[in-house]
């Protein structure tokens, strides 16, 4: 009897390993509404299986999956099966490729399957309802304008987790967001948020659905038949927003009514002593698009700090160095203005500044030297020959040295009283003010390749945010060098 029960499992498994291998493909549900979950089922008949590993299907990411291994009798013959379940959220109709599969040390492909899946439907009665509203279906480059997003959410929906996917705003410039605001209407509670948005190119542009994916429990069969409490995410999306954007008139790249001043601390310096200008532009409109208001100015060093912007404000700082007298010309910019529907330009007034000793052109003075006379050079020689034979040589050894004792004096009290080295080298500022180390700088700039790469690393941490440190041996040779002190 023994005998005959191990030569019955024998014959299972030859029967089960001389079995035609298959790999058999499907998608269920094959039809879904965009933000469910489809799950691929892959059936596999044969001995030996390799599980294949899967990254995504159809480019989507795998929510989760699960396996299962039977072992059936049909005909007399047994068949070993592999059931392996993907599931996964497709938000557009896609065929999954056929897959590879090891099956007893050959490889077996599945069959292609199709998924289709059909534009998400905003049922009144849903859990979560998600709606995206612009106030202006129409604008103009750079014209703000703002989205209305709203969900409803029923009171009794059950969430375990969610996670929320804003909307996708490539081609427009976010230029804020209200606070999110809530209220309670019948069965729902409503969640509002607004996007103050503007179009950064002309054309129809799309604003992506939002998404939101909601975890929640449910009750499944397990392989033995028996209910267990499971994780099932769900995805809701809004509807598609298309915005038409219009190109502004004429070469205006700035729309919006704005104001603009310009402020310096200083109208008088010394020389080399920098001039801080602040430019503030403040309105509503396409900030973002106005450029830099450095400019150029014969014979002074301007040094323009990053474009800030917050809210409706934009701000400018800039710097101005020169050893005469200049003007700061005014900063301006032209718009279209959405109230008047007219091209406007505004500009600041220019600004005198007035250097202290600055550079005075004047005219050269000649001096003419006569050439004297041979009876000039006569009287010169005669005059010392007369005056040279009257100085004895006792009072001049009597002159020397009283001049000798005068001058130890004086070097006694010089050493005696005369400030040490240390307070010699003692520099009127701190080299870690680098703005101050800039401006003794400049002028030796266009003259010494030292002084100059010095400047560039100073201009980049004082305008730019950079922080890069300077080459302590070369400052202290060029300092050195000119005396800078």
């Amino acid at each position: 009897m023994k005998n005959l029960g191990k030569f019955i499992i024998l014959l299972i498994f030859m029967s089960v390993s001389s079995l035609y291998a298959s790999v058999v493909a499907k998608v269920e549900p094959s039809t879904i509404y965009r933000g469910d979950t489809a799950r691929l089922v892959l059936t596999i008949e044969g001995g030996e299986v390799n599980k294949p590993i899967l990254d995504n299907i159809c480019g989507y990411d795998i929510l989760s999956s699960a396996s299962q291994t039977s072992i059936t009798m049909v005909n007399t013959k047994y068949k070993k099966s592999y059931v392996l379940s993907y599931t996964f959220a497709p938000q557009k109709s896609c065929t999954v490729a056929p897959i590879s599969v090891e099956v007893d040390g050959k490889v077996e492909k599945s069959n292609p399957v199709t998924v289709t899946v059909k534009p998400a439907s905003q049922n009144r009665d849903a859990n979560f309802i998600i709606t995206l509203t612009p106030s202006k279906k129409e604008v103009l480059v750079g014209e703000p304008f703002w989205l209305t997003l709203e969900l409803k959410q029923n009171k009794s929906a059950e969430v375990v987790d969610s996670k929320f996917i804003a909307p996708d705003f490539n081609g427009f410039w976010i230029k804020g967001e209200s606070p999110t605001t809530r209220e309670e209407k019948g069965n729902y509670i409503i969640t509002r948020m607004k996007y103050k948005l503007a179009a950064q190119r002309a054309g129809d542009l799309t604003i992506k659905p939002a998404q939101l994916r909601i975890a929640s429990r449910v009750n499944r069969r397990d392989m033995w038949g028996s209910f267990m409490p499971q994780i099932e995410w769900k995805n809701y999306f809004s509807n598609e927003v298309v915005i038409h954007a219009k190109p502004l008139p004429g070469s205006v790249k700035l729309v919006g009514e704005f104001t603009i001043s310009a402020v310096a601390d200083k109208t008088k310096i010394t020389k080399n002593e920098a001039v801080n200008v602040t430019v503030k532009v403040t309105g509503e409109g396409n900030l973002e698009d106005i450029e830099s208001f450095k400019p150029s100015i014969p014979g002074v060093n301007v040094f323009a700090e990053k474009i800030k912007i917050e809210g409706n404000t934009l701000t400018q700082k800039l710097a101005f160095v020169s050893d005469r007298d200049f003007t700061i010309p005014p900063f301006s910019i032209l718009f279209y203005n959405l109230r008047t529907k007219k091209i406007e330009r505004i500009e600041t007034k220019p600004i005198a500044i007035t250097v202290e000793g600055s550079k005075v052109n004047t005219t050269a003075l000649k001096i003419e030297k006569s050439t004297p006379s041979a009876t000039d050079e006569e009287l010169v020689k005669v005059k010392t020959t007369e005056d040279t034979s009257h100085i004895s040589y006792s009072w001049l050894g009597g002159m020397f040295a009283i001049g000798a004792f005068f001058g130890a004096l004086l070097m006694y009290v010089a050493f005696r009283f005369m400030p040490s080295n240390s307070a010699q080298k003692k520099r009127r500022f701190s080299l870690k003010d680098e703005k101050q180390l800039l401006i003794r700088l400049l002028p030796y700039k266009d003259e010494d390749s030292d002084v100059a790469a010095l400047i560039k690393v100073l201009e980049g941490n004082l305008y730019e945010g950079k922080k890069e440190p300077l080459d302590k041996k070369l400052l202290q040779s060029v300092l050195e060098r000119y005396k800078i002190g």
